[in-house]
Formats: structure tokens, C-alpha cells, sequence
């Protein structure tokens, strides 16, 4: 395992690069985390240790504000993340050892991976959405975020919110950021196979997105995790078994 930090702008983010046992030549996954999270959560770790099972060398990296990377968590953006991932993409690309390249994210890190499989869908192979917030743009323009109701055309300042065991203060850019992506734009534009799971029991993405979602893609398919929740604390093996099938 190699732990490193790739530049974004002056932006310091914290990665590691798992490869499988004796591995020469092969696919990598980008693996990001979601709203709040880091690369060491159970569901993460669970995930990349399927696809390195399954012989797909992982890149976990940090996105802006969290983790051990660069940044304040209320600073954050979906802007900055987005140019986050476009770094560590360009980074994964220089990998002379990758032959196919994936995309795959939790949450907000899920959100992430529909927007950057869109803008570089040349560059990969498939992508997973793992429960996908991709709701986030649409609630910021209806004027809802993490729980709190706010007038969407006179922006707060800050939010400080305490929702579903997360705590945190976000400023108003995170809002007028999301307000201004459209994420079917991008869906359009990804016409690979994506693979989402997602619970059906989710108390932060409702469930309805993912199956909007599989109806927009052109290839898609959707593994419901039946009866878990948002970080799937209750049936995370299914996770892996779908990791291991698809990457069969």
C-alpha cells in the first residue's frame, strides 16, 4: 500500500493505492468517500478489499475539507470536489500499470461519480454509484439541505446542522454551488455500463432516486440492498458480492 498526497490546485489530497498481491498490468478504481466521510469507513474499506480481491488495483483518495486532505469541511463545494477528482483522475492516468480505469463513491461521493463519469466518460470503463446523493442540487434549489429549510433565492450565510448523527457547519457557497449542476446533463453523456446499489431503507438518499437514476443511464443496473440503510451497516456483505459479480 502506497500513502501519498495528489496535488489539486495547491490542494493537498491524501490518497492511497492498494494493488492486489503480484499484480502486473490491470483496472483501477477511483474510490471516493461521501458528505462527511473518509477512506477508512467500513463501507469503503469493504469495497476496496472486494475489488482487490476481485484482482482491480484501488485508489482511495480524500476529497476537499475531509480526511487528512487539505481544506475545512465548511469550506467545501461540490465545485471543489469536482476539481478534486478531475486531479486525481489526470493522476490515475499517468499510472502506467492501469489498462481500464473506473470510477466509484459514496453519497455525496456517488453524486461525484455521476458528474465526473459524464465529464470524462471516455476516460472510463464503468462507474458505481453507491447510494448516490444526487439529489443535492435539487433540494439546494428547492431550498433544503441536510435537514434545514432556507429561501432558496436569498442564500444563508451558514448552515449549522445536526442531522442523522452528522454535525457540521457548511457556508453558503456549498448551496449556491449545488443550485447551478444539473446532474441528467451528465447522465446523458455516460453511455458505459453503471453499476448502483443502494438500500431501500436509506434515511439520506431516497431510494427513488436510484431507480430515476437507472432509468436515465443507458446501461445501468441496480442492486437494492433490501432492508439497509444509507452506509449499509446492516447487510454490507450483499455490497461486496455485488462488487465481486460485476467486476467478474
Amino acid at each position: 500500500m502506497k500513502e501519498f498526497y495528489i496535488d489539486s490546485d495547491g490542494t493537498r489530497l491524501h490518497a492511497k493505492l492498494e494493488r492486489p498481491e503480484g499484480a502486473d498490468k490491470g483496472p483501477l478504481c477511483i474510490l471516493v468517500h461521501g458528505f462527511t466521510g473518509h477512506m477508512e469507513e467500513d463501507h469503503i474499506i469493504a469495497v476496496k478489499d472486494a475489488m482487490i480481491e476481485m484482482g482491480v488495483s484501488v485508489l482511495r483518495a480524500e476529497m476537499y475539507g475531509h480526511g487528512k486532505s487539505d481544506g475545512e469541511f465548511k469550506d467545501h463545494t461540490l465545485y471543489k470536489w469536482v476539481t478534486n477528482a478531475l486531479s486525481v483522475v489526470s493522476y490515475a492516468k499517468t499510472l502506467d500499470f492501469v489498462t481500464d480505469l473506473y470510477f466509484c463513491g459514496h453519497s455525496q461521493g456517488g453524486l461525484l461519480t455521476m458528474l465526473i463519469g459524464g465529464m470524462c466518460a471516455d476516460d472510463f470503463k464503468a462507474i458505481i454509484p453507491l447510494s448516490p446523493a444526487w439529489m443535492i442540487p435539487e433540494i439546494a434549489r428547492q431550498g433544503n439541505v441536510v435537514g434545514i429549510p432556507f429561501d432558496p433565492k436569498h442564500i444563508p450565510e451558514r448552515l449549522v446542522f445536526d442531522e442523522g448523527g452528522m454535525t457540521g457547519e457548511l457556508k453558503g457557497d456549498y448551496i449556491r454551488v449545488a443550485q447551478t449542476i444539473h446532474v441528467e446533463d451528465e447522465i446523458e453523456r455516460f453511455e458505459k455500463p453503471v453499476l448502483i446499489i443502494h438500500g431501500d431503507m436509506d434515511e439520506a438518499v431516497p431510494y427513488s432516486y436510484a431507480t430515476k437514476a437507472v432509468d436515465l443511464y443507458k446501461d445501468a443496473k441496480l442492486v437494492t440492498i433490501h432492508g439497509d440503510d444509507h452506509c449499509y451497516t446492516r447487510h454490507l456483505d450483499e455490497v461486496v458480492e455485488a462488487i465481486k459479480e460485476f467486476f467478474k
